[in-house]
């Protein structure tokens, strides 16, 4: 099977040794998104839903530039700084998905990069 990386300078550069996604097959595993600016590689100011969207944007960039669309994802992993906005954020993915939903886990954390609220990864099926 080959595996090759994907990149896109539609969303943030990755800030570590990592892809922004890796191709495997028909798989496609989408690193964790920030919301970064990726004009400026900057934290965007706002809000959960401010930064919910950014970092849903910055999915559907990498997504596209893999072949795929938001509409390929199987899987999303969802990581918040505060629990509290879990019904905000699934607002949010509202706007970004149709049924069938993406299987997803959201996990509470103490504290993601550059202080950001929210980061969320993602595995598409392109099959």
């Amino acid at each position: 099977m080959s595996r090759h990386s994907i990149h896109t300078d539609r969303a943030p550069q990755a800030i570590g040794t990592y892809s922004q996604a890796v191709r495997a097959g028909d798989t496609v595993y989408l690193s964790g998104q920030v919301p970064f600016d990726p004009a400026t590689m900057q934290l965007v100011t706002g809000d959960i839903e401010v930064q919910a969207r950014r970092v849903f944007e910055n999915l559907k960039a990498v997504a596209e530039a893999a072949g795929g669309s938001l509409g390929h994802a199987v899987k999303l992993t969802i990581f918040l700084t505060d629990l509290a906005n879990f019904a905000r954020v699934n607002e949010v993915m509202a706007t970004y998905f149709a049924k069938p939903y993406p299987a997803r886990s959201t996990i509470g954390v103490a504290q993601l990069p550059r202080g950001a609220q929210i980061e969320i990864e993602c595995v598409l099926h392109l099959g």
